[in-house]
């Protein structure tokens, strides 16, 4: 037990900090294509010079992203050999074809930050779009993966064995398209909205900067975008939750009982022992009308099923709870920014505005990272959904505390580096300074 816990802290923590850069290789390079493209509309320096700058970034955390990941991959056969060995022959298409995007977006983006002047322009912006293009399908076929453990397919099940293996069908497992959707505008939101924060910091403090305007301009649409499709792609993955895996949203939800009319709760505190969710507010038939649009449906609570198959309650409702708050709150200020945008038709710098935006900043990763638990917790005590559970799983041989120890003074050296780098590049970008622009 011991060691299974040592090793879920471990494997947690290296997707807690891998999870942020992965989704910036998605994100970024799509802001990066859409400053290429807006200095070769417009001809205004400080978008070729935004262009740059985040060339630069992209490389910084993409570097750092890789050297996480190859760590995950290693941690994948130390810690979890047993998944591996019954997962690996299913599902190792989707993984085999991640390391070609992963490749493949390392080859474009060395072409876009040092082919400038020795490629044809047509070549060059073909470059960046591909950077983007791959970092988006590294996300698809990662996400395909975890599909797949949350809805194991194409396989027969024989002594604990698999067999009648189909490849093709264990990589678009029931729920690949809402999942793999939800985490690709996620990875978009919680980018941009990181982006549309450091920028709008600084126009509190220069609102003329043309650089700074730029960015906003730039960021921002795709972080409005992305925030209002947020909730839409939601309701798509909790309506498949609701019918392939029920006890997950039981444990999303605190719902103990089963329930027609089932209300939506906000707040509170699941408490197993009682089976009892206190401090919640209840929104009458809300669960089951966003569950399976009918008011009326019945909706399984956690009663319904053994014991031993729950996810922890308390943890996964406040993993959703957060994700939720968080979500919500930024599709609001998503409204707002349209709102004022269409009033004006204009891009909206109130001073007011740029706070609540530069506040926001930080708020696209942390419900990715909710998200992410909600996720994950919400599939245990499986690593793969009713066919291996996670104790199952786990290397039986070593001390992983060690491991642990050991990782994490990496993950702080790597995280030291990164942001001692990243500062270099805000305080390039301070109010003031002159566009950085070569022909």
């Amino acid at each position: 037990m011991t060691n299974l816990l040592a090793a879920r802290w471990l494997f947690g923590m290296s997707l807690a900090f891998h999870i942020v850069f992965a989704a910036i290789g998605v994100g970024m390079p799509l802001l990066m294509v859409q400053a290429e493209l807006r200095w070769r509309r417009t001809g205004d320096p400080a978008y070729l010079d935004l262009a740059r700058r985040w060339a630069k970034g992209v490389s910084i955390l993409f570097a750092v992203g890789a050297v996480s990941g190859t760590v995950i991959s290693f941690e994948l056969g130390l810690l979890w050999p047993r998944f591996m060995a019954f997962a690996g022959p299913i599902i190792g298409m989707p993984f085999s074809l991640e390391g070609f995007a992963f490749f493949a977006e390392a080859i474009f983006l060395g072409i876009y930050l040092y082919g400038r002047e020795r490629v044809s322009p047509r070549l060059h912006l073909a470059a960046a779009v591909l950077v983007a293009f791959s970092g988006a399908l590294s996300a698809l076929f990662v996400t395909l993966a975890n599909a797949w453990m949350n809805h194991p397919a194409g396989f027969d099940l024989l002594a604990g064995r698999a067999t009648n293996v189909d490849p093709v069908a264990a990589m678009f497992p029931a729920g690949w398209m809402e999942q793999v959707l939800h985490v690709l505008v996620s990875s978009y939101a919680a980018t941009a909205f990181a982006v549309v924060g450091v920028h709008a910091f600084y126009l509190r403090r220069a609102p003329a900067d043309a650089f700074h305007r730029a960015a906003l301009s730039t960021a921002l649409p795709l972080a409005v975008v992305a925030a209002l499709l947020q909730p839409l792609s939601g309701d798509l993955s909790a309506r498949r939750i609701a019918v392939t895996q029920p006890v997950k949203l039981a444990a999303l939800e605190g719902l103990f009982e089963t329930t027609r009319r089932a209300p939506l709760r906000i707040g509170g505190l699941p408490d197993a022992a009682s089976a009892t969710t206190p401090w919640a507010v209840e929104l009458p038939a809300g669960l089951s009308l966003l569950a399976f649009h009918d008011p009326d449906a019945e909706v399984r609570g956690l009663l319904d099923f053994p014991r031993d198959r729950w996810p922890d309650p308390l943890k996964v409702h406040l993993a959703f709870e957060v994700m939720v708050a968080l979500g919500s709150a930024l599709a609001a200020l998503g409204l707002t920014v349209t709102f004022l945008w269409w009033r004006r038709r204009a891009l909206p710098t109130q001073r007011w505005l740029l706070t609540a935006l530069a506040a926001a900043g930080p708020a696209g990763f942390m419900a990715l990272e909710a998200g992410w638990l909600v996720t994950e917790w919400g599939r245990q005590p499986f690593t793969v959904w009713g066919v291996q559970r996670t104790a199952e799983a786990v290397t039986p041989i070593g001390n992983v505390w060690v491991l642990l120890a050991g990782f994490a003074a990496l993950y702080v050296l790597l995280g030291a580096v990164t942001a001692t780098l990243l500062r270099r590049q805000f305080r390039q970008t301070a109010p003031g300074r002159a566009p950085e622009v070569r022909s």
